[in-house]
């Protein structure tokens, strides 16, 4: 099960990969950081990154359908550790942003953000594999 570093590593052997992070999104600090940032400041890009997860993660409309009769979605309110949005995925004129939340044991408020060129990269392939580095990675 790779860490913060070895997932980050992981991330940029990706085709098209440009930076990576990995960030808190309640705090919006970067608990790791690798290549380059869209902006040149990877703590600026994880505060800005952050603001995203927080505001899509927090939002009823993109809850799971809760049971008949109404109540809470399953595993809670949004933004709760067993939040339903996996990914968040944000297309700009030359390239791809993706935030992909972890579930962790305790309040799953990180995400890994990764920025590709998008003449290079492979949006499907990227989703996919940030999925599995997502499921595996240990936060110490």
């Amino acid at each position: 099960m790779p860490g913060i570093d070895e997932c980050l590593l992981e991330v940029m052997r990706l085709p098209g990969a440009r930076g990576a992070s990995v960030v808190d999104w309640t705090s919006g600090l970067a608990l790791g950081t690798i290549g380059d940032s869209p902006n040149g400041d990877h703590e600026a890009t994880a505060a800005e990154t952050a603001e995203v997860a927080r505001m899509t993660a927090e939002q009823p409309a993109f809850a799971h359908l809760a049971a008949e009769g109404g109540g809470e979605p399953p595993g809670g309110p949004a933004g709760s550790p067993s939040t339903p949005v996996e990914d968040v995925i944000v297309t700009t004129h030359d390239g791809y942003h993706m935030l992909r939340f972890v579930e962790t044991a305790f309040d799953s408020s990180v995400f890994l953000h990764l920025w590709m060129d998008r003449s290079a990269g492979n949006l499907a392939l990227a989703r996919m594999r940030l999925g599995e580095l997502a499921e595996r990675l240990v936060l110490a």
